[in-house]
């Protein structure tokens, strides 16, 4: 595949995802880095967060050139194409994780995880969004749509 006439984009690292472990009542976790604390305020235990992470273990130009898969690399389901799967192979290796918040410790930039994720130990952050499904979420945007 030529990628010759598609267009770079520049994605920054935000944080780290690291597995839980004895120091952290075995939850997983996500650390932000420094520079972006700030970014963490107005989040709470219970919310519902997407993380979108970098899966950087398949950033290479065969796994990014896989267009079909077999689901779960089970050759007992039909090949599909790689957008109809949560394959790590794809032209961007972007995962998505839809997750409840357990705990928050806002001085060390840690985010614990009510669940355990399929993510690799150190794969790279590039991003966080509140589910549009969160309460406050709903009730901000109802409150804004009253102002107009």
């Amino acid at each position: 595949m030529s990628n010759t006439n598609l267009k770079k984009y520049n994605i920054y690292q935000i944080g780290t995802f690291l597995k839980g472990n004895e120091n952290n009542n075995d939850k997983d976790y996500v650390e932000i880095n420094k520079d972006y604390l700030t970014c963490m305020e107005g989040l709470k235990v219970d919310d519902k967060i997407t993380l979108l992470f970098w899966f950087d273990k398949s950033d290479n130009e065969e796994k990014r050139s896989v267009m079909r898969v077999h689901p779960r690399g089970n050759v007992n389901i039909p090949e599909r194409g790689v957008f109809a799967t949560r394959s790590p192979m794809r032209p961007n290796p972007i995962a998505l994780y839809d997750i409840d918040i357990a705990n928050i410790d806002f001085e060390k930039g840690i985010i614990y995880l009510k669940e355990e994720i399929d993510a690799f130990n150190e794969t790279p952050l590039i991003d966080i969004k509140i589910s549009k499904n969160c309460v406050d979420f709903k009730k901000y945007e109802k409150n804004e749509t009253n102002k107009e």
